[in-house]
């Protein structure tokens, strides 16, 4: 019979009680404080939810009446520095923190009027609930989107879970930085079992970071309870899997919420990495709106009444009341302040129509605001010195693709110390799985992070990174197609920060990958993620073809105050071609395509490796083909200017790409030159592309999936003989 021995969770797990001690020791300042912002937030969401009510709200009021205490207590103890993120129910925790930053620590509810800064801070953030252009994200953001970066409100997130990962990039820049603070990540009972937010866990816990994982488990994902979700139900258990710290506490009980985040902070604050607080509160009312659980069936009245009975507003007003800090008529004096500073908030913002109110039309956003801040307007470029191969006055030789990727990044993580890069096995092999990073451990051991296979997290931990502004991340994917493990922080995340967060939050964050067609991995290995890319406003993408442009380029994506997408071909990296040998700090343009080959027969489009099979091909067949290297491939980096003097001179265009036709970037390309040039075109857009399937780890069959010489061939006798012009 085998020896048992029992094992024990590495980090300790406790649950915080207050005790009566703990009730007459609190500082009265204290206390008076969280009973009128508790006050504050009820008297915001009672008005959010009659604005809801009265179809001045579009789209969901998530309430958080019944929650206040475990977002003001979690609160009483972060400074100004320290930041936060929420998810969709967000109001409570927003309201929570930037009330700690406008009102002034003095300030005594029951003499003093409330601050105007106060009134300011309610009207705004109604404003942006209601989505209206004096609202924090103009409108944009609504209620789920909430950010105020001066006040550490790093902006709360619609995806559950979602902004978790951000949560930890913004924990590293703390720590990098040595700022002394902490990032704080609330979410909910449904949260705690999405992927990201247990790798972020992992992630977190690995490298030691600040980071505080608040759960607030109101016992319900909507409907389903949270027995029904995990056999677990202590959800801050999560927390042991990974050596993190836990505390249980009652979140109807802000001194105890107080209590467990002090001692949280402790562990975080003293270097010790991520600490888990899981409160257990309740929602009173259902997921949105302004009817109770109870009248959707799957919570009582019962139930609903027990957990209105313990109202953390009325626990903090008895424990003031008994120590004689507090009595009836200067409670309700607060209770009636903050309803009438609701109701100042919602003059400002109403008028009346008929016999109810309508939102005042001067207050909404113009419909010219609807695209403007999808990306910047790269004016962070501006005094950089462009260069093309056939102007550069430096020295030029021959060199490996690959060992230009290095060294420009060494060169910039030499002349920039916000620049650092993360990935899996970046920081081994010798530079990775191609050399990408080679030498770049040695000499940067502290930003050459390697690590875990975790692209949800590191993905989004660089956008928190990135939304931070102190440094700039470079994420490496080993492939392409691992974009689709990231999608939400990629596509759902990333790419929209910007503009819903208003249209002024610069993302400066570098995505390099690489397509590995042809070399035998299959169809999970092998995307050419461009087509994929180019349908997701707000990342920018270059596609260099040569040593020289991959250097410019690269220089040009970390400077962008935009997310940038690098993509790099393994055909490519054995390549040798031209490359600067000592000055590696010029720029070229995003946005600037450039013609290969001259000619006037017809126009090909391409970028990667194509470029030169185009080229080659052209010259074989004797085509006066012109060629453009795109380079710059999102919609508002395609250089219609060199494209469109082109196509009016051969008035035929022919897309060449080498992935399958399902995922082509030409459907995007060949459309908007219809749109654009129709007059000019002799025939429609020709296409080379591969077949409809994902390439197979066959030879034969990857093979026949990608396009190459011969379907260029093909292609260029089918256009010139549509032109009158046959080989």
């Amino acid at each position: 019979m085998p020896e048992t021995v029992e094992l024990h969770p590495g980090a300790p797990w406790q649950e915080v009680r207050t005790t009566l001690a703990d009730w007459r020791a609190a500082d009265e300042g204290l206390l008076l404080r969280t009973l009128h912002h508790m006050a504050l937030i009820r008297a915001f969401e009672e008005t959010v939810l009659e604005l809801a009510v009265a179809g001045l709200v579009h789209g969901p009021a998530h309430s958080s009446i019944g929650q206040e205490g475990g977002a003001v207590g979690a609160m009483a103890s972060l400074t100004d520095i320290d930041q936060i993120n929420g998810s969709h129910r967000a109001h409570h925790q927003f309201l929570a923190k930037t009330l700690n930053y406008v009102m002034p620590q003095e300030h005594d509810p029951r003499w003093k009027d409330l601050p105007r800064p106060v009134l300011e801070l309610l009207r705004r953030t109604l404003a942006e609930i209601m989505g209206l252009a004096q609202g924090f994200c103009k409108g944009r953001g609504g209620s789920m989107h909430l950010r105020w970066a001066e006040a550490g409100i790093l902006g709360t997130n619609a995806i559950v879970g979602g902004g978790v990962p951000h949560a930890a990039g913004v924990a590293w820049a703390q720590k990098r930085a040595g700022s002394g603070g902490v990032a704080v990540t609330f979410f909910g009972d449904g949260a705690v079992n999405i992927g990201a937010v247990l790798e972020t866990m992992n992630l977190a816990a690995a490298w030691d970071l600040p980071l505080c994982f608040f759960i607030e488990n109101n016992q319900y994902a909507v409907a389903t309870t949270v027995a029904e979700s995990t056999r677990e139900t202590r959800l801050s258990a999560r927390g042991l899997a990974f050596g993190i710290p836990a505390f249980k506490v009652d979140g109807m009980d802000p001194l105890a919420v107080k209590l467990a985040m002090d001692r949280a902070l402790a562990i975080m604050r003293g270097g010790r990495g991520p600490a888990v607080v899981e409160a257990d509160v309740y929602r009173y009312f259902h997921q949105g709106g302004a009817l109770p659980g109870s009248a959707f069936g799957y919570r009582s009245k019962e139930e609903e009444a027990a957990w209105r009975a313990r109202d953390p507003i009325d626990r903090v007003a008895a424990a003031l009341e008994q120590r004689g800090s507090l009595d009836e008529q200067q409670l309700e004096k607060i209770k009636t302040e903050c309803r009438e500073a609701m109701s100042w908030a919602v003059s400002e913002l109403t008028e009346p129509h008929g016999e109810k109110r309508r939102i005042l039309p001067s207050l909404w956003p113009s419909p010219t605001f609807r695209d403007v801040g999808i990306r910047g307007d790269l004016g962070e470029l501006a005094g950089a010195r462009y260069e093309e191969l056939e102007t550069f006055r430096g020295k030029v030789q021959p060199a490996k693709f690959i060992d230009m990727v290095a060294e420009v990044m060494r060169r910039r993580m030499e002349t920039d110390n916000r620049i650092f890069v993360l990935g899996e096995d970046i920081h081994r092999l010798r530079g990775g799985t191609n050399g990408a990073t080679r030498g770049l451990k040695e000499q940067f051991p502290d930003r050459i992070l390697g690590t875990p296979i975790s692209e949800e997290s590191f993905a989004g931990f660089a956008g928190g990174v990135a939304m931070d502004g102190r440094f700039r991340p470079v994420v490496e994917f080993m492939y392409a197609d691992f974009v689709w493990v990231a999608a939400d922080q990629v596509f759902n995340q990333i790419a929209k920060i910007r503009h819903m967060f208003g249209g002024d939050v610069p993302v400066p964050l570098v995505l390099r990958t690489k397509v590995a067609m042809g070399t035998g991995y299959g169809s999970q290995h092998s995307i050419d993620p461009v087509g994929l890319f180019s349908l997701s406003p707000g990342w920018r993408i270059v596609a260099p073809s040569t040593p020289f442009d991959y250097v410019g380029l690269m220089n040009s994506a970390l400077r962008c105050e935009d997310p940038v997408l690098v993509i790099e071909h393994v055909d490519l990296y054995p390549s040798t071609g031209p490359a600067p040998v000592e000055d590696l700090d010029y720029y070229i343009p995003l946005g600037k395509a450039k013609v290969v080959r001259p000619g006037t027969a017809c126009t090909v489009l391409s970028y990667l490796t194509m470029v030169g099979k185009a080229v080659a091909v052209a010259e074989e067949l004797g085509v006066d083909a012109e060629v453009i290297d795109l380079r710059s491939l999102d919609r508002a980096g395609l250089d219609w200017q060199t494209i469109g003097a082109s196509i009016g001179k051969t008035h035929n265009v022919l897309i060449v790409e080498q992935g399958p036709l399902s995922t082509s970037y030409g459907t995007l390309l060949g459309d908007e030159i219809q749109r654009r040039f129709f007059d000019d075109l002799d025939q429609p857009v020709q296409r080379v592309t591969g077949g409809e399937a994902a390439p197979s780890v066959s030879k034969a069959l990857e093979a026949a999936t990608l396009a190459g010489a011969d379907e260029i061939r093909a292609a260029y006798r089918a256009v010139l003989a549509n032109a009158g012009q046959p080989l």
